[in-house]
């Protein structure tokens, strides 16, 4: 019988302590299992996760892959106040001058004034994005700024509306065609069928 006196822990549970550092007799003196001198041999010294000695580490190497919101950033073309004292006092500055000036170049998702410099004239300003300083600036000088509008994307009202529109137009087309086939008139062969009386049998 079990009691309390007698329960022991099951076999190898428990393992006997590892005394470093008691002479060499003890199997485990002099470097107590650390070997000879390094950075894994200090007090403290150790090396972090994943550390391959300096070389490219394999969590770097392997591809990534999956979602990333790099993918949805969007560059814009930035164009600073005392760049824009080149074009003439009454000027439009919108992105095909901007590009005949060689102020911006290549692809973007649309052009940001700065308010870096002094504006020394009143200009007419079509950009996309403009700095409060830079707002500030061009209405002192007596310029207006016109933000571009972006492209419109279609709405989930918009996508609803056209969905039951195509439905509807399906609706009526069968119900079109279901006319043109009730109108059709029956064929000759099938009417004088119809008209033959059953013959009784006597």
């Amino acid at each position: 019988m079990i009691r309390l006196h007698s329960l022991r822990p099951r076999p190898g549970s428990r393992h006997r302590v590892k005394r470093l550092g008691c002479g060499e007799s003890s199997g485990h003196g002099k470097t107590s299992g650390k070997g000879h001198k390094g950075q894994k041999a200090r007090s403290g010294g150790s090396i972090r996760l994943g550390f391959e000695g300096g070389q490219m580490p394999l969590i770097r190497r392997l591809p990534k892959r999956g979602f990333n919101n790099a993918a949805f950033h969007k560059d814009y073309a930035v164009v600073n106040l005392s760049d824009l004292n080149e074009f003439k006092a009454g000027s439009v500055v919108n992105e095909e001058s901007l590009r005949e000036a060689k102020l911006i170049r290549g692809n973007f998702a649309g052009i940001k004034i700065l308010g870096d410099g002094e504006l020394k004239h009143a200009l007419k300003i079509e950009v996309d994005k403009v700095s409060a300083g830079a707002r500030e600036k061009i209405d002192k000088a007596g310029g207006t700024i016109e933000l571009r509008q972006p492209a419109a994307r279609p709405t989930a009202a918009a996508d609803t509306e056209n969905g039951a529109a195509e439905q509807d137009a399906e609706t009526d087309s069968g119900k079109a065609t279901a006319k043109k086939k009730s109108s059709r008139k029956a064929s000759p062969k099938s009417a004088s069928r119809a008209k033959k009386p059953k013959s009784k049998k006597g």
